[in-house]
């Protein structure tokens, strides 16, 4: 079985598991543009990492995420799916709960490193919210193994805010400079999962992305991808500021999810306004590259409203890929309005 085969079986077999428990223009759609489901669920949250090997151990050894399988990506398939001539890179998949975690090694061609100064309303900013059940232990564990801080200290949402209140939050970086967040909901709040087990790290809840006009991506997402807004919040005051480490971090959050799968939230700052925008060069071999996959059996149909749209490309076309037992045939990689990569993959 070739790599590329190996890596839809296996991202087929997420799905079903999950079923069973400004870069490109926005595109001009209203809510009311689609009118079938057209994604399944979010199989899949992954970055490009500097080093497989070490962010593996990283992640399993720190985390407490199971290694699933490695093996190596090339060929003309990958490349025009990653719009990357001549791409080659190794790929680890990670499970922590019921939830899939995606990193990859580019070997060839070599990418970047994240933009000097990276912050958190920065666009290309993108994070998992990996999901614990006692915040105090998994801090103590995160500066045990000394881990670069984004946030002071865990922090907890005030309760004035009736959607995020008493949650408790830490943002920190891993050696590539990614970032990640554990959170830990109160009792009141959260899936029925993260309150029955006693486990430390239990799976990841989303994947958070700055935006910069929540209008602009909730047509992207909600109108032509089909996810549903799951939840609205407005976000500020000090433990906002300083869990994000933006001085003035004053947010909208919506949350949009599949019916499987973590969410996707959305992070606009309506102040500070100074976020950078993600590089326009920007390719799958560089750091700062992260991609969220969804599963939909209209490819065909999503690419042309993308397309209609005109939305910006990573991959030529809904890419053929070699058959496979399990049924994923096809998919393709588009960028969000603010140059975030999503995958589309069908039967």
């Amino acid at each position: 079985m070739t790599v590329l085969l190996w890596r839809r079986r296996a991202l087929l077999a997420v799905a079903l598991v999950l079923v069973a428990t400004g870069c490109g223009r926005p595109p001009a759609v209203t809510s009311t543009t689609r009118v079938r489901p057209a994604v399944e669920a979010v199989v899949e949250v992954g970055f490009t990492v500097a080093d497989l090997a070490r962010s593996v151990a990283f992640f399993r050894d720190v985390l407490d995420f199971e290694k699933l399988a490695e093996a190596e990506v090339s060929g003309v398939e990958a490349s025009r799916l990653h719009g990357v001539t001549g791409m080659r890179a190794r790929v680890a998949r990670l499970r922590l709960g019921a939830e899939r975690l995606v990193l990859t090694q580019v070997l060839q061609p070599r990418g970047r490193s994240m933009p000097a100064g990276s912050r958190s309303n920065d666009r290309w900013f993108q994070h998992v919210a990996i999901i614990v059940s006692d915040m105090d232990r998994a801090h103590r564990r995160l500066r045990e193994h000394r881990v670069v801080s984004i946030s002071p200290a865990p922090q907890t949402l005030p309760a004035w805010n009736p959607k995020a209140g008493g949650i408790r939050a830490f943002y920190f970086q891993d050696a590539d400079g990614h970032p990640l967040e554990v959170l830990q909901f109160p009792p009141d709040k959260g899936e029925r999962r993260w309150h029955e087990t006693d486990r430390l790290f239990l799976g990841i809840d989303h994947t958070a992305i700055v935006a910069r006009d929540t209008d602009a991506s909730l047509r992207f997402y909600r109108d032509l991808l089909g996810l549903r807004v799951a939840g609205v919040s407005d976000n500020h005051g000090p433990a906002q500021e300083r869990l994000n480490n933006v001085a003035g971090a004053h947010l909208r959050i919506t949350t949009l999810r599949a019916p499987a799968g973590p969410g996707i939230e959305l992070l606009e700052y309506l102040s500070p306004r100074d976020g950078r925008p993600a590089p326009l060069d920007g390719r799958a071999s560089d750091l700062w590259h992260w991609q969220t996959t969804l599963l939909s059996d209209h490819a065909e149909a999503i690419w042309a409203d993308l397309a209609a749209g005109r939305a910006l490309f990573v991959s030529p076309g809904v890419v053929a890929l070699p058959p496979d037992s399990v049924g994923v045939r096809r998919g393709f990689i588009v960028r969000d309005p603010d140059g975030h990569a999503v995958e589309v993959v069908g039967r």
